[in-house]
């Protein structure tokens, strides 16, 4: 499938050959990134956002490209990460569909697309691509570098990497390394998705895609992104509307969540790359934050130089539980950083951070008002 990218992204060129920790290396590779307010005089005001799994660039509107971004009500002048402020510049993962380069991406030595072709993909190689494009756009040292979720394993990694490229950081709902129950979750969606004829070993093109695969993936994804507190005051036990019944199918939808989950399936399936997400969710389970320098994960904590750190998640959170978060703040201040760890009470799981920003909203703008 053709990559999906928003009007106003722009890129960054990788170096020829940039090599890739698990072998291999990408030639004429990119990085795709949109970048939000403006530098200051003194280009101390650089803000580096790294995404979950599937977002693009955009993550907020501006006058190149009006249309909502995935982080809209956190991004933007007046917001709580202030455009008026901050130079936000939000990079998609190497390894993506969004403009970035991954399997779905044409290798230049074939002229055909990676697919399976496409190197191993890990952390640290989303994290060394993230590095580069900052400086590469004339940027030594970040104000504060921010990472959700999948993006708050990039942006450990990349501190670990890259001592002293950031002075803070804020991180949300992530972890040094993925746990059993989440590994299993993203290991059944990677085998919905294998398991679909139409997948072909990764081979599908324009007469195929595995939109079976994708749509049970997706299905998955969605139960362990949100709280069973939120499934059941949303829904309960409400049954489907009749019309939205497929009548005389065995075993067919019957209850509202169903049809809730197959609605927000077909929105995603199609807007990305199968591929893409077999690649970023396997390296999200690799992803160990003690690899970045052998010893245990409190030493790799330890040894992250940060002034100043925000760590955030809430209880309701299945996916990354809270107690990951925890861990992280407290090895953060074994490493002298001024850190704050704030637990918070929202229904929505995982994705809180993208919907409760009454809550999370706040925090973060205080946060780097101190900066």
């Amino acid at each position: 499938m053709p990559e999906l990218v928003p009007p106003a992204t722009r890129f960054v060129p990788l170096p020829d050959g940039f090599a890739m920790k698990r072998g291999g290396a990408l030639h004429g590779a990119r990085i795709a990134y949109e970048a939000f307010g403006r530098p200051s005089a003194a280009r101390d005001n650089v803000v580096l956002l790294m995404p979950g799994l599937s977002p693009s660039a955009h993550a907020a509107s501006h006058p190149d490209d009006p249309t909502p971004g995935w982080w809209e009500p956190m991004l933007g002048p007046g917001r709580p990460i202030d455009t008026d402020r901050w130079h936000v510049i939000c990079v998609n993962a190497l390894g993506g569909c969004r403009g970035s380069t991954g399997p779905s991406s044409v290798d230049p030595r074939s002229g055909r697309p990676y697919r399976l072709d496409f190197p191993e993909l890990s952390m640290e190689d989303i994290a060394d691509a993230a590095a580069f494009t900052v400086r590469a756009l004339g940027f030594d040292r970040l104000a504060c570098v921010v990472g959700a979720s999948m993006g708050g394993m990039g942006a450990l990694s990349l501190l670990a990497r890259h001592a002293d490229l950031a002075r803070g950081l804020i991180n949300i709902s992530s972890a040094v390394h993925s746990l059993p129950f989440s590994i299993g979750i993203r290991s059944l969606q990677r085998e919905a998705i294998r398991s679909d004829p139409s997948w072909d070993r990764g081979r599908y093109g324009e007469g195929g895609y595995p939109e079976r695969g994708m749509l049970t993936a997706r299905k998955l994804g969605m139960l362990s992104y949100r709280s069973a507190q939120e499934w059941d005051s949303r829904f309960g036990r409400s049954p489907l509307a009749r019309d939205r019944r497929a009548e005389g199918e065995p075993f067919g939808m019957e209850f509202a969540v169903e049809g809730y989950l197959e609605h927000q399936a077909h929105r995603f399936v199609n807007a990305f790359d199968p591929n893409s997400y077999l690649y970023l969710s396997r390296c999200m389970d690799w992803f160990d934050l003690a690899d970045s320098g052998g010893g245990s994960v409190d030493e790799a904590l330890r040894r992250l130089r940060v002034e100043k750190a925000l760590v955030m998640g809430v209880a309701t959170d299945i996916l990354f539980p809270l107690h990951q978060q925890r861990q992280i703040a407290e090895g953060l201040a074994l490493s002298g950083a001024d850190v704050e760890f704030l637990p918070l009470e929202s229904r929505e799981g995982h994705d809180s951070f993208l919907i409760d920003t009454a809550r999370f909203g706040p925090p973060v703008a205080k946060f780097l008002t101190s900066l």
